[in-house]
């Protein structure tokens, strides 16, 4: 059986995307993967995955020194191909320093020039489909329950979220809905999530999920749904994801909570602002919708989401009502016989 590595020093929502290639590579043999800090945690005990080794880049890492300890670790994996899943010129060149015979990555990453097999980058393709294509030569394009990303929660983070419920008062056969109103990019964040909790708030118990970042957002919404429960920066990410796989839906912009409840199989509401599902990271639970602004010429405006509008009316976002989301909710997913 042979070794592979797979480098992935991207976000959060990269990394949880690039889990259905983990689990395509597992098939052919031990699979390690080279992550960041911040989203080594989100691999913890999944089958595919027989090691998750830290890239401390800017960190621990940085600088020649952290280059070639890097270096040395790959080294002794004695791996027989590295899959680049992220393409900059560093992670090309640490596969190449490492003496790994095969290397495969996308065309267009900057560092292409030091892979042995350059896969073309597929537009057109959700990014998960694009990344398990790195591993089929044939081309052969994914099925959509091929292309779905997986977590493995444990007990432990399992037990944890039973604690957090259980502080907060919820009752085991309460339904909950889960928010997400937070992103790293401020033009992603849809700015009347306060407004939806009050409206869905009649269909179940809302829970607030994010990071330590998004605690001010949590608070307006508690501030009109006082009973909601605030998660943000509470749980570590594979708690995050239990609770979400425990909410009869969640709405939530186009950021990393949307690839949790993917993971999860929870039935999404993605925002879309500046971007667009077409870009390539879309929800990909088994049910889903897409709520954006169709009708403005100026979106999408950005890849990530800009620092703030090029136009300054913010109109993808601002003129998206409370009132359309939540009717697109409730039709969906919180009607009497929905299958949630």
């Amino acid at each position: 059986m042979t070794a592979s590595v797979v480098i992935q020093t991207s976000f959060l929502g990269d990394t949880i995307l690039t889990t259905p290639l983990l689990a395509q590579l597992a098939h052919r043999g031990p699979v390690d993967v080279v992550t960041t800090p911040a989203a080594a945690s989100v691999l913890k005990g999944h089958p595919a995955v027989r090691d998750v080794i830290v890239y401390d880049k800017r960190g621990t890492h940085a600088g020649l020194f952290g280059f070639l300890t890097m270096r040395s670790r790959l080294r002794e994996g004695r791996y027989d191909t590295a899959y680049l899943a992220q393409g900059s010129l560093r992670s090309a060149l640490l596969v190449w320093a490492a003496r790994i015979s095969e290397r495969i990555g996308f065309a267009t990453s900057s560092g292409s020039r030091l892979y042995t097999t350059r896969v073309a980058y597929r537009d057109d393709l959700h990014h998960a489909a694009r990344l398990l294509l790195l591993s089929r030569p044939n081309g052969r394009e994914p099925t959509e329950s091929e292309m779905r990303p997986s977590l493995a929660p444990s007990a432990a983070e399992h037990e944890v979220v039973d604690e957090l419920l259980a502080s907060r008062g919820v009752q085991a056969d309460e339904r909950l809905i889960a928010l997400a109103p937070g992103s790293v990019w401020g033009t992603k964040r849809w700015p009347y999530y306060a407004e939806l909790a009050q409206q869905l708030a009649v269909h179940g118990r809302i829970v607030i999920v994010g990071g330590p970042g998004d605690r001010a957002l949590a608070k307006e919404i508690v501030a009109v749904v006082p009973n909601a429960v605030d998660a943000t920066g509470e749980l570590p990410l594979l708690a995050s994801a239990d609770l979400i796989g425990r909410c009869a839906v969640i709405v939530t912009n186009d950021s990393a909570p949307l690839h949790l409840a993917s993971a999860m199989g929870t039935p999404t509401v993605a925002i879309f602002g500046p971007t667009v599902p077409e870009f390539g990271f879309g929800p990909l639970a088994p049910v889903r919708a897409v709520v954006g602004h169709e009708s403005l010429a100026c979106r999408p405006c950005h890849r990530h989401g800009p620092k703030r509008c090029p136009l300054t009316h913010f109109r993808c976002m601002r003129e998206l009502s409370a009132e359309a989301v939540t009717e697109r909710t409730r039709s969906l997913f919180l009607t009497p016989d929905a299958l949630v």
